[in-house]
């Protein structure tokens, strides 16, 4: 896998994939076509057979997928077959709504760590999770072998934080602050900008 190239927008369907299948899990569905795994995501089943492709073969035609066995496979390509432990910068509003948002369980994923600069957030309890210093981040990544970062600070902030989660050993960062990184290509970043998501809805609006 490390060697074959494989698009950036098919991985990113992965855990969308992954996600519809837990859910059908839950229905006690035991074999699902490629119809009902893209059910209500506006992707076409022959894009879900195309993205899986990449690694390998999986179910049998006019039968339908093993849901289980396609979500343990998915978990294993996702690298979430087991928890993975991410920290996060900047416990304002969004900050705090991410800590307590309950999707990441269902993908294995844990906020572990909590930091901020200001006192008056600092020891601040959300969700049994203590909001620590950010001076102590690397200290504690020396620890902890967390390589996942997400940084909820304001824009004249997040270069600065994102220099010193490199520093402490983070290898992957999830931007939500409006600005661009300029980082280590080593290093992977994926942004999320709301307010760009936004307007290129209202302009789709404005222009039918």
């Amino acid at each position: 896998m490390k060697n074959k190239y494989i698009p950036d927008d098919t991985i990113r369907r992965l855990p969308v994939y992954l996600r519809n299948l837990l859910n059908l899990k839950k229905q006690e569905k035991k074999i699902a076509s490629s119809k009902e795994i893209c059910f209500s995501l506006n992707i076409l089943p022959d894009q879900f057979r195309k993205d899986i492709s990449y690694f390998g073969t999986f179910g049998k035609r006019g039968v339908g997928y093993d849901v289980d066995k396609l979500i343990y496979t998915l978990e294993k390509i996702i690298g979430i077959d087991k928890k993975v432990k991410v920290i996060l910068v900047g416990v304002g509003r969004l900050g705090s709504a991410l800590i307590r948002y309950k999707g990441f369980s269902a993908l294995n994923i844990e906020i572990s760590y909590a930091f901020d600069n200001d006192p008056k957030k600092i020891g601040k309890i959300i969700e049994g999770i203590e909001v620590k210093d950010i001076e102590k981040m690397e200290e504690i990544l020396k620890e902890e072998k967390i390589l996942v970062g997400i940084i909820c600070v304001p824009a004249n902030k997040a270069q600065k934080v994102a220099e010193y989660m490199v520093k402490s050993g983070i290898k992957g960062v999830l931007n939500f602050a409006p600005t661009t990184l300029n980082l280590p290509k080593k290093i992977f970043v994926s942004y999320v900008d709301m307010a760009s998501e936004l307007g290129s809805l209202i302009f789709k609006l404005n222009n039918l």
